[in-house]
């Protein structure tokens, strides 16, 4: 999926912030590169690389969000329901992420609670 998307050739031409690389931080599965990074697979781990392997928890934060998206909202699980090419899926699954992110603001979730960080008030979000 992610050749298809074109992904890479994109950051490859565009993904540069005051001369250096941006890179996205991903799972360990994508191929490492310029343009995207993962977490470290040796034992020996100077400080630095140890901080940085740190990301890996936020990145799977990130991943319980989406987790909660299809769980809420069960049509937008592409595997099972989305056409892509004969459904809105990208306008679905935006709203879907709007009314994910009112829940959360109104509720908390998981995320929050692990980070100790109150959500804004919901008037907040969508002013």
């Amino acid at each position: 999926m992610l050749n298809q998307s074109g992904l890479l050739n994109d950051l490859h031409q565009v993904a540069f912030y005051n001369g250096e690389p941006w890179c996205p931080y991903g799972d360990p599965a994508y191929p490492l590169g310029v343009h995207l990074q993962g977490p470290y697979k040796n034992v020996q781990l100077s400080f630095e690389q140890i901080r940085y392997k740190a990301m890996s928890e936020v990145r799977v934060s990130v991943e319980w969000l989406f987790g909660n998206i299809t769980n809420y909202f069960k049509f937008v699980d592409f595997k099972k329901q989305m056409k892509i090419n004969l459904s809105a899926v990208g306008k679905m699954y935006v709203v879907c992420v709007l009314l994910e992110n009112a829940q959360t603001y109104l509720y908390g979730n998981l995320v929050s609670s692990k980070f100790e960080l109150q959500p804004p008030s919901l008037c907040e979000y969508f002013w």
